[in-house]
């Protein structure tokens, strides 16, 4: 393996041992070898149609990029490590192979123009994987949801009890969440398919390039029209790790009800054993750490969020070394990211729900209330006035011992004349969560509209991957 630098012909001295593990990024950016390779076939196809290169050259070429992709994925050929960057590496290796007709294929690029089209095949590949994974977690949350349109439980503001919801409308709430972020990574694919190669350096190239060509058969939307904003730009990478942020710190809330929920003060769920884990010390004890490590993984994807942000906010135009400190950054928000959707997808599909333990909960802490000052409201009374009555009715159950379902009809009426044997089904949980229908609502009948909705949201999307 030739681990000469390309660029040497300018320098008189060999670079520095040191200087030359500090400058190398082969050992992260190897992961590119696919992006890199495409990109080059693409890019050598293109100079020979040109008439740039000859069909000789060109075949012998993609020969060798077939064979070099072949040999790395079976193990054949490993990374050498003393290269500089995966591209160097694969045109070295390629010139070793095939001779002369490998130093013509970096004719009419630059690494600045070919590390930016890696990158944003990458992300783009990596993304529509991340959409993938998601698409899988909506449908076990839709499917869960299916199965619970009627458990009951309460619902929180403050992390106190306030209202009777259903487990369905609650875990629902992640779906669209979810479903959102789905179409926050598609707006983003739209903005960043387009190719920055034939960029060069920053100014393009004498040469004859066709570079809608090397974008059609790349399957890009189009290229990237200024040459400068071709090689400097990382937006791409930064809204798209924004994008990951914003999903996992979806998954960070819903880690947060998971391990509130299967805690002994709740109680409302148990996670499957092969998804707990346990003490050292403790024999008793059954730890939420899936769900825990996702919550802390979040503040990591944060991290590469702030690298990025931070990284670009004070280079000026084009390219500048800083920029290989993206890629890091980028991969391990990827990484962390679709293992924490497909995990935690897992995690949740296999949990158990205690319904009785959620009934009684929702039993607890007067969170029909609202509905009992709205039962007086539809006698008539203005709601402030039936807000105060009801608040005094709490107040003498607290000290009484007593809950609404309790209280006896003559009790209601000391507080208020207008109370009838109505108040009771008017207070019962079920009738309390179905009595609200309006769109969007925990009745039974919105939250199955809901589920529809997001199972035509799934069917839609499962078309376009067909299609």
């Amino acid at each position: 393996m030739q681990t000469k630098k390309m660029w040497e012909g300018r320098f008189k001295k060999e670079l520095s041992a040191s200087v030359n593990d500090f400058n190398s990024s082969i050992s992260f950016d190897n992961r590119l070898y696919k992006e890199d390779i495409t990109g080059s076939m693409a890019h050598a196809a293109m100079l020979c149609r040109q008439g740039i290169i000859s069909k000789e050259d060109c075949s012998a070429i993609l020969k060798g990029l077939a064979e070099i992709m072949e040999d790395i994925e079976t193990g054949k050929l490993e990374f050498d490590m003393n290269a500089e960057d995966i591209h160097m590496f694969i045109e070295a290796e390629l010139t070793d192979r095939i001779g002369d007709a490998g130093k013509r294929l970096h004719t009419a690029r630059s690494r600045n123009d070919q590390v930016a089209l890696d990158c944003r095949m990458y992300v783009i590949k990596t993304m529509g994987d991340i959409k993938s994974s998601l698409l899988k977690l909506i449908k076990i949350i839709s499917d869960k949801a299916s199965l619970h349109l009627e458990t009951v439980m309460p619902g929180y503001t403050h992390l106190q009890r306030a209202q009777p919801v259903t487990l369905a409308h609650y875990i629902m709430a992640y779906a669209q969440m979810f479903m959102r972020d789905v179409t926050r990574i598609e707006d983003a694919l739209e903005r960043m398919n387009y190719l920055p190669l034939g960029s060069g350096a920053l100014a393009t190239t004498t040469y004859p390039i066709d570079r809608e060509s090397v974008a059609k058969s790349l399957g890009f939307d189009g290229v990237m029209q200024n040459s400068i904003d071709g090689v400097s730009d990382r937006d791409f990478a930064i809204e798209s790790v924004s994008d990951l942020s914003m999903i996992m710190m979806h998954l960070s809330r819903f880690s947060e009800e998971i391990i509130l929920w299967c805690s002994s003060e709740f109680g409302f769920i148990e996670l499957d054993d092969a998804y707990s884990t346990g003490s050292s010390i403790m024999p008793q004890k059954k730890n939420p750490d899936i769900a825990e490590l996702v919550r802390g993984k979040c503040a990591r994807v944060y991290g590469s969020l702030m690298t990025l942000l931070t990284l670009m906010k004070g280079l000026p135009l084009a390219y500048n070394k800083d920029m290989q400190e993206d890629k890091e950054a980028i991969f391990d928000a990827v990484d962390n990211t679709k293992l924490c959707i497909d995990i935690f997808g897992e995690m949740l599909e296999t949990s158990k729900v205690n319904v009785g333990v959620m009934r009684n909960a929702a039993a607890k802490g007067f969170i029909n209330a609202t509905d009992c000052a709205d039962y007086l409201v539809k006698k008539g009374l203005p709601f402030r006035d039936a807000y105060k009555i009801t608040g005094k009715i709490i107040a003498y159950c607290i000290d009484n011992g007593k809950t609404l379902e309790t209280m006896s009809m003559d009790e209601y009426r000391e507080f208020c004349p207008e109370f009838e044997d109505g108040i009771y089904p008017a207070i019962d949980l079920i009738n309390c969560v179905n009595g609200r229908k309006v769109t969007g609502g925990p009745a039974a009948v919105r939250v199955s509209e809901q589920i529809a909705l997001c199972r035509d949201f799934l069917d839609k999307h499962a078309a376009k991957h067909i299609d």
